[in-house]
This record gives C-alpha cells, structure tokens and sequence, in this order.
C-alpha cells in the first residue's frame, strides 16, 4: 500500500512538472512574433496573420538566434511503465528547413539551454546545496559563472550583453558577467494564494526587457505583469480578472507588448498592448472580460478551491497511511 500511495504521489508531481505553462515567445528581424502554445509553434506577422509553423512539439521555450534560425525542443514523458522521459532539440532554419539540433535522446537536456545571449553564449542554473550558475560558450567550452544559497529559482533571463535576470520568490536578482550578484526588488507580490507546488513559488514566470532596460516580469497567480526600473522600482503595468493570464512576453520592433497568455482551460494566446497604451496613460493596462467569461472565472475559482481542499485532504491521508502502514 505505502508503495502505491508514493507511486501515485510522484506521478502527481511529474503531471505538474509536465504541464507547467510555456514562456516561449520570440521575434525575428522582420517583426513576426513566434510563440509556444506546447503542441504547436504559431507565427503572427506584423500584418496579423497567425498560422503554425512547427506542429506538435511541446516545448516551454524558444529562442531565435540573430539569423531568424528558431530554435526550440519536444519533451515527452513515456508513460508510468516505463516512467521515463525524452527529448529532442530542433531548429527551424531562417530556410523554412525544420532538422534535429540535437537528436532524440533519453531523460532531460543537460549542457543546454534556450536561455542565449547575443554572441550565442548558453545560460542554465543547477539546483544543489549551492546554486550554480552556468554558461557554455559556442566553442562548446563550459565555465561556472557565480554560485550561492538561493531559494527556488524559476525562470532565468539573459540580455544580449550577458547579464542575468532571475527571481527567487519575491526577489528579482541580477547576475552580470563578472559573476556579481545585486538584488534589483524584494517584493514583487507574486502570491495571491498559500497553495504552492511543492511547496516552491512558482507564480514569478517570463522575464523580459524593453528598449530602456526595464526588466518585465509575468505573475502567474498574482495574474498581472510587473515592470522594474533600473532604480528598483516596481510598477505593475497590465493585470488581468479573467481566466486569462500572463505567463511571458516581448516588445515587437514598433515599440508594442505581446504577452503570452494562459487560460485556465488550458488555451494559449498572444495578446498585443499598443505602445499607445503603454505610453499615454500612467494607469494599468487592464483586460476584462465579457459577463460570460466573469461567469466562468467564478465557477473556475469555486472549482480551484474545492481542489485545493481535496488535494490537502489527499496529502493528509497519505501522511497518515505513511506513518502508520509499515505495508
């Protein structure tokens, strides 16, 4: 019985870990805004034209180099029999020619990352004791930038020069090139909720800059966007009361805001703010939704906290049967 409440246990976090939303959103020169919705990859060209450009490929992340060469991966988990997972990492060539980068290979990618600078340098984190921060430049050479004691790190951001943006729960952090650490906000409001996965704080997302190196950051459970000047100060410039939020976005070439965005039923979206919005009014960005959506936002929420209880009330038991079912 023990064995089969932990089996259960660990397929619920991989199903969390599995479904988690994408923050892949990216441009090319000509302005096209490509983004994840994690079984396609959708293009929308600066005339509003939207269609798939890479079909079924699960990948929480994009990156497009200087040559327009988009690249991406398709992870998959191979069932509770086998209780493996699988990759592979493509690339859809400024061509139109879509090949393998790296071929299918089995568990996650190790040694890669989708997190790039402007000269092609790689940047991922390994989560020990110490928190290693790394980086493998194109000749394939890999060094340890900084390391440290952090909490859960999310998501992290590269800008073109190398310098590193990422958060640890309510902390926004830089990392520049010379492996120094500054605390840029410590209080981004990122919870709406006590109910984490694991206990981590997932809500802080996609991080992004704009023309001015102001650092964008998208909270998930706080369903709104945070902008944080140079001087540490946060604003919250759009927010959301509907089912949608969002979860990453990027500044097209006319100066506009495309926010990926997530719904609770699971749809994926890329909503543009006009730079319009963004500049002549001083108030937040809002996006409110139809009395129909309201209506499905509250059943959704009643929905979420009936969960909420039948999960905490799963976790109770499985303690329980732990601590007393030597079986």
């Amino acid at each position: 019985m023990k064995q089969f409440l932990i089996s259960n246990f660990l397929f619920l976090i991989s199903y969390f870990t599995f479904a988690h939303p994408g923050i892949g959103i990216v441009k090319d020169n000509s302005g096209n805004i490509y983004y994840t919705d994690l079984k396609y990859v959708w293009r929308v060209s600066p005339d509003g034209k939207k269609e798939i450009v890479v079909r079924n490929v699960h990948t929480h992340e994009l990156y497009m180099d200087p040559q327009d060469n988009l690249y991406g991966e398709h992870l998959w988990y191979n069932g509770e029999r086998l209780d493996t997972w699988g990759h592979y990492v493509w690339c859809l060539k400024n061509t139109g020619e879509l090949v393998n980068e790296i071929e299918s290979t089995e568990g996650f990618l190790s040694n890669y990352s989708f997190v790039r600078d402007s000269s092609g340098n790689m940047y991922w984190v390994e989560r020990f004791t110490l928190t290693r921060f790394m980086k493998k430049s194109p000749d394939g050479k890999i060094t340890k930038m900084a390391e440290g004691k952090f909490g859960f790190i999310g998501w992290i951001y590269s800008t073109p020069g190398g310098t590193i943006y990422f958060t640890e729960s309510d902390k926004l952090q830089k990392l520049t090139p010379d492996g120094k650490f500054t605390i840029l906000a410590d209080n981004l409001e990122s919870k709406t909720t006590d109910f984490t996965v694991m206990g981590r704080n997932y809500s802080s997302y996609g991080i992004w800059t704009d023309a001015s190196d102001n650092i964008y950051i998208a909270m998930i459970d706080a369903k709104k966007v945070n902008r944080i000047s140079a001087d540490g100060k946060v604003q919250t410039i759009s927010r959301s009361n509907s089912l949608w939020t969002a979860c990453s976005g990027i500044f097209d070439n006319d100066g506009n805001l495309w926010l990926l965005e997530n719904s609770m039923t699971n749809e994926v979206r890329a909503r543009k703010i006009s730079r319009e919005e963004l500049t002549n009014s001083s108030e937040t960005v809002k996006y409110f939704t139809s009395g129909t959506h309201l209506f499905i936002t509250i059943l959704a929420g009643i929905v979420i906290i009936i969960l909420i209880f039948l999960l905490r009330s799963v976790f109770h038991n499985l303690r329980t049967k732990l601590k007393y079912d030597p079986a």
